[in-house]
This record gives C-alpha cells, structure tokens and sequence, in this order.
C-alpha cells in the first residue's frame, strides 16, 4: 500500500468521490458537499492499493501550532485493516514538521476509539451532523523532544 498525497487531476477526482460516497452520500448530501474553503491550503493524503484510492485524510492549520484533521474516509471493504492508522501517522507526520503543537479533530461516535488508540482524548462533545451522527473534539498534544 503506498500513502501519499494526490497528485493528478484524476486521483483528486478520486479522492474527493471516495470523501463523498462514505462521508456524505449515505445521509443524502449532494455531491460537493464533501469539500470546504480550506481545501487550497490543506495537506491532501490517500491511501492507494493497486492503483485504487482505498482512503484518505485531510489536514489544516486553524493557528500556526494547532493543525485540524478532517475527512478521514476509508472504503467500507478495507476498514479495520490499518489504512486509517497509516494515513493519520502520515498526516500527523506532516503538520508535526510544519509545527503543530496539538492536533485536533471532531470525530464521529463510532470512530472514538480509534482515535484515542492512537493517542487522542475526548475534549466534549461537539455537533452532530446531519442531526444523526454525534461528534466529538478530540485533541493530541504534540511532545517535541
């Protein structure tokens, strides 16, 4: 599996119909609806099996020490397999270098407990989207040795 940022045309158009098929169109969102004003700005990876784009994150800055991950999608068939684990490492790798202090991010419910394995904790409760699915910040600060 290869884990790296979207480079062509093509594989954002990928990346960006991966993000909409498991985040949005389950709850009737249009197409679109998947992508925000930060997009320009932020740090795009997906996770690639045989030339197929099998999931994805995203990653910005809110100040220069705190960076948000947001849109992380991984296709239905390969969840529990690692390709979350391995596109979080390689964002936080990333805004760690451009130095992010803490990371934070607004996890859906039923993801929870992936994320505080890999290292992050519940701040409170946050929105819920689509007035269906309860969100919670999450934060993880950063140790610089």
């Amino acid at each position: 599996m290869i884990v790296k940022s979207p480079q062509t045309r093509d594989e954002f158009f990928k990346y960006y119909d991966l993000r909409w098929r498991i985040l949005r169109a389950p709850w009737n969102q249009p197409k679109g609806s998947e992508q925000d004003e930060l997009e320009g700005q932020a740090i795009h990876i997906v996770a690639v099996e045989d030339e197929k784009i099998v999931g994805c994150g995203r990653a910005h800055f809110n100040t220069a020490d705190e960076a948000q991950i947001r849109y992380m999608a991984v296709e239905n068939q390969w969840q529990g397999k690692g390709v979350g684990k391995l596109i979080l490492d390689e964002l936080e790798k990333r805004v760690i270098e451009k130095g992010a202090k803490k990371i934070i991010l607004h996890a859906r419910e039923s993801v929870v407990k992936f994320y505080e394995k890999n290292g992050y904790k519940i701040v409170k409760p946050s929105h819920t989207l689509f007035g269906s699915i309860p969100h919670f910040l999450m934060e993880k600060i950063i140790e610089h040795r």
